[in-house]
Order: structure tokens, then sequence, then C-alpha cells
């Protein structure tokens, strides 16, 4: 231990220096006394000195457990309690519990009853057949009764038609008969309107295809419009006298746009001179501004307005159909039919050029309906439609 304390103070004086810088005379002494020390300590190097063991008391000795021990049958506690399912749950060496067992039990048969006991069972079993043949009887008479209705409401064996779920086919009718059902099925109390509606083929729906038009009824439709004509010269007066309602030029359209003059007129034609000064009120015509393309600019005003008097404007809408009131239902049945061949003459004189080669209606016409305002439709066919146009191109169109 000596050595080991010399060898500490004098690596502790000499830490900066390696081994190397001691000198040779303080090396030889080191080397002597440190083999002079190990060899008085320990005078036997193989055999080294024997390690004692070292004892320490504890300082908080451990509590007796009150655990029971396993060889306690009954499982009864330190202090004379019983344990508990609960307590043994956190138990490591549990007492053993025996089961419980019960004794068993065999029902008695009837012949080993006695006489009273086997008179009380027989009174019961009477019983219950009894009860038994009740409810028995109860499901027939419910099943028979079932059975009655069954028979009442489908005779056994019944033949079903199997066509007989399938829509009926509307039947068609012709022109003049449709007309007399149209008149006989308006039962309202006011004047209704005679419609007919066209189902066009969907090559129609294209929005590329236009047709609009209006077609001038030979006996009208029971309403008059109002004619505005905007011209000058004799052209206003060729207006007056085919019955325009309002006639005039600049000061016409000064008035319109100072609001003087209200636009209660229907349709409104105009001459080429007067549609340059026509766009000052544009915005206040709207859908009334003439137009080339509608037919509402033209040269010849006299037959323009009289055609407007009594003309009805059509128009397909977005799902290919033509919607047109063509008069009253209390016309004659002679102008009805007029009304509706002259209406057929426009709409195929108004056939888009676009449309697919097809016939006169084949691709074009699908089907043609009339009704009134507040009536039931009825389908008319296109034979007796396209002799109602014939005719009315050989009476009235030159």
């Amino acid at each position: 231990m000596a050595a080991f304390k010399v060898l500490y103070q004098a690596r502790r004086h000499c830490s900066y220096r390696s081994p190397s810088h001691f000198s040779p005379t303080l090396r030889s002494h080191l080397h002597r006394f440190l083999s002079s020390s190990s060899s008085s300590e320990n005078p036997n190097p193989n055999n080294p000195s024997p390690i004692q063991p070292v004892s320490y008391t504890p300082k908080n000795p451990p509590e007796s457990s009150s655990r029971p021990e396993s060889n306690n049958p009954d499982g009864v506690k330190a202090d004379g309690g019983l344990w508990t399912r609960e307590d043994l749950r956190y138990l490591k060496d549990t007492p053993k519990i025996a089961p419980i067992s019960y004794p068993t039990r065999v029902a008695p048969l009837p012949e080993d009853l006695p006489e009273e006991e086997k008179g009380k069972m027989e009174g019961m079993g009477d019983e219950m057949e009894r009860e038994r043949r009740r409810i028995e009887a109860q499901k027939r008479a419910a099943m028979r009764r079932v059975m009655n209705a069954e028979e009442e409401m489908i005779s056994f064996p019944t033949l079903i038609n199997v066509k007989s779920d399938e829509k009926k086919k509307k039947a068609v009718y012709d022109l003049k008969e449709a007309i007399r059902l149209v008149k006989a099925n308006a039962k309202k109390k006011f004047d209704e309107t005679l419609e007919a509606h066209v189902v066009l083929t969907p090559d129609m729906r294209r929005s590329d295809l236009k047709l609009e038009g209006t077609v001038a009824v030979p006996h009208g439709f029971g309403k008059v419009y109002r004619i505005a004509v905007f011209a000058e010269g004799a052209a206003a007066d060729e207006a007056r006298e085919a019955g325009a309602d309002v006639v005039g030029g600049l000061e016409l359209i000064e008035n319109i746009k100072s609001g003087n003059v209200k636009i209660d007129f229907d349709k409104c034609f105009s001459t080429h001179a007067m549609m340059p000064n026509l766009r000052q009120i544009a915005k206040y015509l709207r859908q009334l501004m003439p137009d080339t393309k509608k037919g509402t600019v033209t040269k010849d005003i006299t037959k323009a307005v009289k055609e407007a008097k009594r003309g009805v404007p059509f128009k397909k809408d977005k799902t290919a159909i033509v919607h047109v009131g063509i008069g009253k239902v209390s016309f004659q049945e002679e102008a009805l039919c007029e009304n509706i061949g002259a209406f057929v003459h426009e709409l195929l004189r108004q056939k888009p050029a676009g449309l697919k080669k097809s016939s006169k209606y084949a691709g074009y016409v699908n089907t043609v309906h009339l009704c009134s305002t507040m009536g039931p439709s009825f389908p008319v066919t296109i034979q007796s439609l396209s002799i109602a146009a014939d005719r009315h191109a050989r009476k009235y169109v030159q």
C-alpha cells in the first residue's frame, strides 16, 4: 500500500514528464522500493490471501406476512376469518376449496305415483286434450274463412291475361274527329283555346337547327295584336291603311326614349331606311326589335301588317316541341280545320335546311296532339293533317 502512495506522489509531481525523463538512479531506487514493499506484504504471490465476507444488519426488518400457507385446507385467515373470492385473487398459495355436489333428482314415472296422484294426472290429461281439440278447431275455422274469402275474390282455376298490365296504346284520331272530342271535353266556363302540340324528331334538338315563324290563320285565333310600324312618307300611310296601331318615324323614336309613349304593342315592323335610327331604342324594344331574320324588316309593309294582325307566332323549345294556339273552342269545326291546315303548311315551309334528308313528315314530325286549355289531349293522324295542309295551299297560297 505504501508503494502505491509513493507512486501516486511521484506521478503527481512529475505528471508533465514521461517515464523516460527520469534519471537512471531514480528509476533503480524506485524499482527496488516497489519490489521490497510487495515482497513484505505478500511473501507468496502464488497463494493470495482469502477475502472475508462482510454482513450488514438490515435497517428495516420485514414484517411477518399474513399470507396463508398452502397446507391450510380450510381457507381460514390468521385472525380466524374466512377468505373471500376477492381476497383469493391476490394470493399466490390459495387454499383449496372443495366443490359442492348436489344429489341427483329423478322425476317419478306415472307408474310410480300413488293412486291419488294418478287420478289427478288423468284429470289434467283429459282437460289438456279438450284444450288441444278446441285450439285445433279454431285453427280449422280460421283457415276455412281465409279459403272462402280467396274463393270469392279469385275462382280457381282462373285465366290471367298476361298483356293486361301493358300500357294500352292510345288511339289516333282523324282531324275532324279530334276537334269534335276537344270541343266535347272543354267544360270550363271561359272560352278555351284550341292548342296544337307538335313533337319533333330528336334531331331537331340541335341548337343549330332553328325553327321559328308566324302563321296567318285564315279565321283568326281570338286575339287581336297591337302593331307598331317605324316608317315615314308613303310607307307610313300604307301601314295606317293596313291597320297598324302605332305608326311613326323619328318623332316616335324620341317619344319612346323620353317615356311619353309606352311600349304596349305586341309586334314591331320597320323599313330598311329606319333601322339605323332604331339602335337608339334597342334597349327599350328588346325582343320586339325588328330583325331581317324574323321578317319584321320589310319593304311590303301592308302585307306584313295584315299577316301580323291575324298571325300566330310559333317556336320550338329546347325539347323539340312546338306549342301554339290556333283558335277558340267556340269556333266552327270547319274554321278550326282550316286554321290547323294553315299552321301545318307553315310548319313544313319553315323546315330547317340543315336537317337530314327525309320525306315530307318522316324525320321531321313525330306526333301531333290537339287539346283545349284545360282539357285532355287527343293524337291526330299525320295523313289527315297532310290533307288539311294541301287544301290550305290550294285555297290561300297563290
